[in-house]
């Protein structure tokens, strides 16, 4: 599983990597937390508005700092490989 937090360098998306990491141990499951920091990259997702979340390229999330527990919700929908 490849989880993407997209944002620039604001407080809001460092809290939301961090929740992200928290959720993957949590969860006890394997995955890659990527922090896609590039306005260019973050636009292909066709996110405006950070902190976005995207799970295995697919955007869960833009505009709002997740918590654990959200972030948790959206990775149960993406059951592993």
């Amino acid at each position: 599983m490849k989880i993407q937090v997209l944002g620039p360098r604001c407080p809001k998306c460092k809290k939301t990597a961090e929740n992200a990491e928290a959720a993957v141990r949590e969860l006890g499951i394997q995955a890659d937390v990527e922090k896609v920091q590039k306005i260019a990259e973050i636009m292909k997702f066709g996110v405006m508005m950070t902190p976005g979340l995207a799970v295995d390229g697919e955007v869960k999330s833009a505009g709002k700092e997740l918590s654990v527990e959200e972030i948790k919700a959206f990775l149960a929908e993406h059951p592993e490989d």
